[in-house]
């Protein structure tokens, strides 16, 4: 309901009628709770349940179809794996280049979750860079292949954040292992990382989609390739998250 604008003319004191004691903030009844105004604050209405699931659903379902088919996937299918019509999906990404800058920050957020969970819960480095790598994978870290496009906005401070945080904890977590001779010394951030999204993302078409259930299997190949010691020389020279960002790989 529209709120009244009118003023209303103020009750000089001496004719004042008792009125009930204000409650403070801290002690406001279901109507704070569900984001009425506080005097002097407008009110910041909260998000409904049904639209919070809904978002949440068509950003898993559209970061799946993303690595499947590549940013330029339909928005039919995008709706129709999240179990919503088009105008709902339209309601909450209005184009595409909203719904691909939301789907990275989504992914970005939860890969580096996962990152900080292996870092603070595992026994020891190799362990924890295993546990992230798998959940990495199951995170469809590929979906993050857009920002390689030159059309994609990386510079957004969203993102930049994002991306910075997540850099940092995977850079973290294998600084640790090769300080404790548990992880090959002559890699680096950007070989996990390409060599992640490359394993964990279905050849064009969907003729290969079931090459899913080796997923995990050949990323554990990768990874018993990344102890220390060393068992071969690699050729060329550690790649960094900054030689991805360039594409001069």
């Amino acid at each position: 309901m529209k709120r009244s604008t009118t003023a209303t003319p103020a009750v000089p004191p001496a004719t004042a009628a008792p009125t009930a004691t204000a409650v403070p903030p801290a002690t406001a009844g279901p109507a704070a709770a569900a984001g009425a105004a506080t005097p002097g604050c407008p009110a910041v209405p909260r998000p409904r349940a049904d639209a919070v699931r809904n978002r949440e659903r068509i950003l898993a379902a559209a970061r799946e179809v993303f690595v499947e088919f590549g940013p330029g996937a339909p928005f039919d299918e995008v709706a129709r794996r999240a179990g919503i019509g088009n105008a709902t999906l339209y309601r909450h990404f209005p184009d595409r280049d909203a719904l691909v800058h939301h789907v990275v920050l989504y992914v970005m957020d939860g890969v580096a979750s996962e990152a900080e969970a292996a870092l603070a819960e595992e026994p020891d480095a190799f362990a924890a860079l295993c546990r992230f790598t798998h959940a990495a994978a199951d995170e469809r870290i590929g979906a993050l292949c857009p920002m390689l496009a030159d059309d994609f906005d990386r510079d957004h401070p969203e993102l930049v954040a994002a991306r910075q945080a997540l850099e940092a904890v995977i850079e973290r977590l294998l600084a640790t292992g090769q300080d404790a001779g548990l992880i090959r010394t002559d890699i680096g951030v950007g070989d996990l990382t390409l060599a992640l999204s490359q394993l964990s993302r279905p050849l064009p078409g969907t003729g290969c989609l079931d090459a899913d259930r080796f997923v995990h299997r050949h990323l554990q190949l990768f990874l018993d390739g990344l102890r220390a010691p060393a068992r071969s020389v690699l050729p060329g020279a550690a790649a960094t998250l900054e030689d991805l960002r360039r594409k001069t790989m």
